[in-house]
C-alpha cells in the first residue's frame, strides 16, 4: 500500500538536507549516505556541474553521500572555468563534511554562459550546515533554495508498506521553463529508505524517468542543467534482496513520486494557469503514442487556444497528425474533459460535436484548471501520457526579462 505523507526527502531515513536563498543566489545541501544513480540531459551542451557528477558516480562504483545544488546560475557554456568551479563546489562540502570528494553530487540552475561566484557559494556552505535538518521545515527550504523562476516548491513523500516491511520515497524537484527533457527535469532529488540490491537499478530508474519526466513539456527547450538523482540510504531496515515482492513495490512507488514531481512542473510551468494532460491510446507502438501525445501537449497553437477557450479542437487533430506517428486519419476520436464534464468531438474520423452548443461546452471545459486531452489513434493497442501546460501572455513577459 502507497500513502502520501509529509516531509518531502527528510521523511526519508538518512536524509538530512537544508537551503538558503539570497535574492536569486540560492544554496542547498542534502546528506545521505547510499547506492546512487544519476539521469542527465540530453543536450550537447551539458553544464559543468552535471559533468562533474557524472564522472564522480562512473568512478565511485554509483554512491553518494552529499548533494550540493545552486541556484541562479547554470555554470554552463563556462569552459575549462566552470569545471573548475564545480570540483570546487564538491572539494569545499566535502572538505567540510569530512568525505571524499568523489561521493558528492553537483547541481546548478540558472542563468547560462555566466561565470560562478564561488566565494559567494563558499559562504553560503558555512551557512547551510549547521542548519542540516531532517524536518518538514529543512526540507521546506531546502526546495526553496533551488528555485529560479519557479511559483511553488515541489515536493511529495509516500510510504509503502510491503510483506517485507514498510520503507519510504521522497522527492524534491524544480522546474518552470526551459522544459522539454530528453532525461528528466531540470533539477530533481529522489531518495529512498530501501536498500537496493539489484543490478537493473540504472536502467529501471532511466525508464521511470521515460515514462514521466521526459513526458512534460512547458515550451519544448532542453535545458542544459537537467539531472535527476536518486540514493537509496537502506536506513528502513527492508531489502530488495531479501523479499523479491519488495522491488516491484518500490518500482511502483518511485514512478508515483517521479509523476507527482512531472505534473508539479507541468502545472507550475512560467505563465501558466492551466495543467493539460494528453493520453494517447491504441497506437501502433508505444514510440508512436509518446510521439502524438507529446506533440500536442508541445503544440504553441494548441497551448494557446486552451489558454483563450477557444474551442479550436482542430488544432489537436492537426498535431497528433505532424506528430510523426502513424495512423489513418479515418480511425482518430478525439474527447476532452474536465474531470466532470466531457465532451467527444470525433470519433472514428467523423465529427460528432461541431455546433455552437457543443463548442460551447468545449470552451466551458477549456476554462478548467485542468484539462484532459483524450486521442485514440485506432491504429494498435499502445498508449501514454504527456502533461504540458498554456501558453500564455507572462510566459512572454517571463523569458524577455529573465536576465534585466
Amino acid at each position: 500500500m502507497i500513502r502520501e505523507i509529509k516531509g518531502g526527502i527528510c521523511a526519508v531515513g538518512g536524509v538530512k538536507a537544508y537551503g538558503i536563498k539570497d535574492g536569486k543566489k540560492g544554496l542547498a545541501v542534502i546528506t545521505a549516505k547510499g547506492k546512487a544513480a544519476g539521469v542527465y540531459t540530453k543536450n550537447k551542451v551539458i553544464a559543468a556541474p552535471l559533468i562533474v557528477t557524472r564522472e564522480n558516480l562512473e568512478t565511485n562504483g554509483g554512491f553518494l553521500e552529499a548533494v550540493i545544488v545552486n541556484s541562479g546560475n547554470a555554470n554552463a557554456f563556462t569552459g575549462g572555468p566552470g569545471l573548475e568551479d564545480a570540483n570546487v563546489m564538491a572539494e569545499t562540502l566535502a572538505e567540510k563534511l569530512g568525505i571524499d570528494k568523489k561521493f558528492v553530487g553537483v547541481a546548478s540552475t540558472g542563468v547560462i554562459g555566466r561565470k560562478l561566484h564561488i566565494d559567494i557559494i563558499k559562504e553560503q556552505i558555512d551557512r547551510v550546515l549547521p542548519n542540516l535538518g531532517s524536518g518538514v521545515k529543512e526540507n521546506d527550504e531546502t526546495m526553496k533554495a533551488i528555485m529560479t523562476t519557479d511559483l511553488v516548491p515541489k515536493g511529495i513523500a509516500v510510504e509503502v508498506e510491503t510483506s517485507g516491511g514498510t520503507f519510504r520515497v521522497g522527492g524534491i524537484a524544480k522546474g518552470s521553463g526551459m522544459i522539454e527533457p530528453n532525461m528528466g527535469t531540470m533539477l530533481a532529488f529522489v531518495y529512498t529508505g530501501l536498500m537496493i540490491e539489484k543490478d537493473s537499478f540504472d536502467e529501471d530508474f532511466k525508464v521511470l524517468i521515460g515514462r514521466t519526466f521526459n513526458m512534460i513539456v512547458v515550451d519544448g527547450d532542453t535545458s542544459t542543467n537537467d539531472i535527476c538523482l536518486i540514493t537509496a540510504t537502506g536506513k528502513s531496515g527492508v531489502s530488495s534482496k531479501a523479499d523479491a515482492s519488495v522491488y516491484p513495490e518500490f518500482l511502483e512507488a518511485l514512478e508515483t513520486v517521479l509523476r507527482e514531481l512531472a505534473k508539479m512542473i507541468a502545472r507550475d510551468g512560467e505563465g501558466a494557469t492551466k495543467l493539460v494532460e494528453c493520453t494517447v491510446t491504441s497506437a501502433a507502438d508505444e514510440r508512436d503514442a509518446v510521439l502524438a501525445a507529446k506533440s500536442i501537449v508541445r503544440s504553441p497553437l494548441v497551448k494557446s487556444a486552451i489558454f483563450g477557450n477557444d474551442p479550436n479542437w482542430g488544432r489537436i487533430v492537426a498535431a497528433a497528425g505532424y506528430s510523426g506517428a502513424e495512423f489513418d486519419q479515418k480511425n482518430i476520436s478525439l474527447t476532452l474533459s474536465d474531470g466532470e464534464k466531457s465532451i467527444t468531438l470525433v470519433e472514428k474520423g467523423k465529427i460528432t460535436n461541431n455546433d455552437e452548443a457543443a463548442l460551447a461546452a468545449l470552451k466551458a471545459i477549456m476554462a478548467a484548471k485542468t484539462i484532459y486531452i483524450m486521442t485514440d489513434l485506432g491504429a494498435g493497442s499502445e498508449k501514454a501520457t504527456a502533461w504540458g501546460c498554456d501558453l500564455t501572455y507572462d510566459y512572454v513577459k517571463i523569458n524577455a526579462d529573465y536576465t534585466t
